[in-house]
This record gives structure tokens, C-alpha cells and sequence, in this order.
């Protein structure tokens, strides 16, 4: 997946505002305690990183 696919797929399900938010201040257990840009920067792929987030926020099966 491409960065810009996974930022526009954040935007989409959580609006541009708390996207945003949400990839730079909450911390994910399932991504070592980094929040997504950290995971990002660090290489995480952005596939992964996306399946972390539906998973934490219980985003259904047909959006993720």
C-alpha cells in the first residue's frame, strides 16, 4: 500500500481533522508503543499500520 493510499483511506474513515490527530498523538500497543507516524517513519509498512488502526477502532471488515 502506498503512503498516499493509507492517509487518504485515515481521512476517509476518520475525517481529515482527527486523522491527523489520531496519527500523531495516540500510542498503539500493536505498534510497539509508537503512535502511526512514528511507526511510519520507523518503516512499519503502511498496510500494517492501517490494520492496527481498524482494529483498534473496530472500523468494519468492508471499509478496512
Amino acid at each position: 500500500m502506498r503512503l498516499t493510499h493509507f492517509r487518504q483511506l485515515m481521512a476517509d474513515e476518520f475525517g481529515p481533522v482527527r486523522a491527523g490527530s489520531l496519527a500523531t498523538d495516540h500510542v498503539f500497543a500493536e505498534l510497539d508503543g509508537r503512535t502511526v507516524e512514528q511507526a511510519l517513519q520507523a518503516g512499519t509498512d503502511p498496510r500494517e499500520v492501517w490494520r492496527v488502526v481498524c482494529r483498534a477502532f473496530d472500523v468494519p471488515p468492508e471499509r478496512r
